[in-house]
């Protein structure tokens, strides 16, 4: 049977939520079109102007009006052009809750992923809003949400436009706080507090050792969160670290409240019977439908399992799904470059990409990489930008020719 969804007014209908979703999705854009990773909506009013304040020229303004117009959207309602020809992030809150009017039966995100074209994954609004009430079951109680995740991605959407109605709170007991130092996080929350964060958040939050008052929650997602920081965070008093596993393409799948604990599926979720990877969703309407995760799942019951290597070779860094062949792709293109080897860090190296590079016969290695670092930026995301590189004859690579990992150095 499937789950029965609570019937609460729309999402968008708190103007400030609409407000915080349109300056978030404006800020994500804007950051990967001029590499600015710093900007932050959290302060944007209304007032603000798009060309003025934000300086927007007329290829961002296409850019970033046809991005939110297919967040939400907007063909169906036909009022999509009026986005180009209004300037204040009133009048596109404005033009929004039109839309929404007319339709607002799915929401079309992009995935984190950093292969230069992110994946646009379309999710019907009953599916999210079931979801977030059974997320909500997880979290009674909650007095405030404080928010370090952008709110037009999947994860922020979830836990900060749909999870607080589940949990009775009003626009303003959602607070954003990724204008905000991790390390003060200790002195913002108080008890009640769900912090919603991700893996490189939490690890700078947990690294101050500062305690924590009674009765304050965190969530984390988009990564494995590690063990270490789990730890951290419960020697600095936080009451629990729950870590949601799931993606862009399918939502989530499974929580679990420890590092210790396997991952345990969300209610509407089962194994496949016909012996595959594959998951059965029981969707609010009564039908199913089948899910692929984008990992390998080691069951350890029927509902209970851990999460093994991505299907599709990608790696996180800083919340974001990065794919070491495109960057390894884009070393190669450099001249000088003969060969070259990508990969994670390893925990005690750092949280970032490491590259291994084999110049040219005649180049100097040293001189390579000062040219490889204004060559990377130019040409990849801050997360995707190798940050150690190592120069060898040849890649590294083990008894049996298979390629190696090597220890990095900056």
């Amino acid at each position: 049977m499937p789950d029965t969804v609570s019937r609460l007014a729309p999402w968008w209908t708190a103007r400030p939520a609409l407000l915080r979703f349109i300056a978030d999705l404006v800020a994500g854009e804007l950051a990967a079109l001029r590499h600015e990773p710093m900007l932050r909506p959290g302060s944007w009013s209304e007032a603000l102007s798009l060309q003025h304040d934000l300086g927007l020229d007329s290829l961002e303004f296409l850019h970033v009006a046809g991005v939110l117009a297919g967040a939400l959207q907007m063909h169906h309602s036909g009022i999509e052009d009026y986005l180009l020809a209004r300037r204040t992030l009133k009048d596109w809150v404005d033009i929004a809750e039109a839309a929404l009017q007319h339709h607002d039966g799915d929401i079309l995100f992009a995935t984190s992923g950093s292969t230069g074209h992110p994946k646009r994954c379309l999710h019907a609004l009953d599916q999210l809003e079931q979801e977030a009430q059974a997320l909500a079951a997880l979290f009674p109680g909650r007095r405030r949400l404080l928010v370090a995740v952008p709110s037009h991605h999947i994860y922020g959407f979830l836990f900060s436009q749909l999870l607080p109605r589940y949990l009775g709170l009003a626009p303003e007991g959602v607070s954003c706080i990724r204008a905000r130092l991790p390390s003060q996080l200790a002195h913002l929350a108080q008890p009640g507090d769900l912090v919603v964060g991700h893996p490189q958040f939490w690890a700078a939050a947990s690294s101050l050792r500062q305690g924590f008052a009674d009765d304050i929650l965190g969530v984390s997602s988009t990564a494995p969160c590690p063990d270490a920081v789990s730890e951290a965070m419960a020697a600095c008093g936080l009451a629990g670290l729950v870590q949601v596993y799931g993606s862009s393409e399918t939502g989530g799948l499974g929580w679990r409240a420890s590092h210790r604990d396997a991952y345990r599926l969300l209610p509407y979720l089962a194994r496949s019977t016909d012996g595959d990877r594959r998951l059965v969703r029981s969707l609010p309407d009564g039908r199913t439908e089948l899910l692929q995760p984008q990992d390998e799942l080691v069951w350890s019951g029927t509902r209970e399992f851990t999460v093994g290597a991505r299907c599709d070779g990608a790696v996180q860094v800083g919340g974001v799904n990065v794919f070491p062949a495109r960057v390894r792709q884009a070393l190669l293109e450099h001249p000088d470059v003969a060969d070259a080897a990508v990969r994670l860090m390893r925990p005690e190296e750092g949280a970032r990409l490491k590259a291994f590079v084999v110049p040219r016969d005649g180049v100097d290695g040293a001189e390579l990489v000062r040219r490889l670092r204004p060559w990377t930026d130019g040409r990849l995301t801050m997360p995707e930008r190798p940050k150690a590189f190592t120069v060898g004859a040849q890649l590294p690579r083990n008894g049996m020719g298979k390629l190696a990992d090597w220890s990095s150095n900056t």
